[in-house]
This record gives C-alpha cells, structure tokens and sequence, in this order.
C-alpha cells in the first residue's frame, strides 16, 4: 500500500480534521488524525493492517502488543496479517501494564504497534512492559509517524526499529509555544489517554 493510498482512506473516511487539539503527547497541534474514523470500516481496518504487516513481517514477531485504545483495533489486524496472536496493554493509574490475563513467555517476540505515534511516548512505555516482561521487542509500526517535527523522527524508537506507513511533517507544539493558544482558539482533546481527566 503506498502512502497515497494510505492518506485516500483517511481523506474518504474524514478522519483528517483541523482545528485546535490536544493531542495525546500533551503537544498541540492544527492537525488531527482521528484513526478510529477510518479502523470503524473493517475493510480499510484489514487493508491497513495487512499492509502493516508485510511492512513488520522480516522482523518475525511471534506476537503483536498495542497500547489501549488507539492501537487495539490496528494490533488485532496487524496480528492477523501475520498469523500470530495480538494482545494489548492498559493503563493502570497512569501506568501500561498487561491485564486480562495476558502474558509474555522470556525471549518472545514482540512487534508494537500502534495507530499514530506522534513522540514516542507510548511506545516507548510498551516497550518498558516487554522488558520488564524479558520478552524481546523486535520491531514498532505503525499506520501513520508524525514524529518528524516534534522528536526528529528516525528508523528506530528506542533503539528498536520503527516502520510506518505514512509519515506526515505536520507541526506539533509545546503548549506555551502553539499559535492557536496565542489566539486564544477553543482546545479540544480527542484522544483516550485524556478522558480520565475529562470525568
């Protein structure tokens, strides 16, 4: 699948919207791409991840982990492409951690993945999981990297290697740096880490 395809299925299921957000980092941003607009059709969901999933076969994960909630629906489907099982971590008073009964044997390994990864940040507490774990993570992906502004992007994340299948230069900002807020435009905070905060 190439990055044009990749973009046609977030344009058709308008999923690239613009205004003022909050995005999951904490960073701010004019842009947001609201991945579960396009992972609701099952079609594109598949497409995706079988597209994923040819991206992270050479790294031979035996099993795929996502972090809840934007990572569930694309790890299932990444899990798929590659016929192994896919599992995900939860946050636990603010912390990843694997519940539900799942389990990583010592040595397993593990291909992260996720929707979006705009900083790392989640990713790299996925990876602070495996590890504890003993298991191996061989590989992250994910369907879009939006890294290439905030943290300067690169092959790797966290000294693991990283694939995706678009990466987009969209300005992401500190807080006290975002025009928007300077303008003094409405935030709105779409992503599931903050809706703890909201209730």
């Amino acid at each position: 699948m190439t990055p044009d395809e990749v973009r046609r299925h977030f344009t058709e299921a308008g999923a690239l919207l613009s205004g003022h957000f909050k995005l999951s980092s904490g960073l701010h941003s004019e842009a947001y791409l609201q991945c579960a607009k396009v992972l609701q059709w099952p079609d594109r969901a598949g497409a995706l991840g079988a597209a994923l999933a040819a991206l992270l076969a050479p790294f031979r994960a035996t099993v795929v982990v996502a972090p809840a909630m934007g990572g569930i629906i694309i790890g299932h489907e990444v899990g798929r492409g590659l016929s192994v099982r896919a599992i995900f971590t939860e946050r636990v008073e603010g912390v990843f951690s694997l519940r539900r009964g799942f389990a990583l044997e010592p040595e397993e390994r593990v291909a992260v993945v996720e929707d979006v990864v705009t900083t790392g940040k989640s990713t790299r507490e996925v990876l602070d999981v495996l590890r504890a774990a003993g298991a191996v993570p061989v590989v992250c992906g994910s369907i879009v990297d939006r890294r290439a502004r905030a943290v300067g992007g690169g092959p790797e994340v966290d000294g693991v290697p990283y694939r995706a299948l678009l990466s987009l230069d969209v300005p992401a900002f500190e807080p006290a740096a975002c025009p928007r807020c300077a303008a003094g435009d409405p935030l709105v905070a779409p992503g599931s880490r903050h809706l703890v905060a909201k209730a």
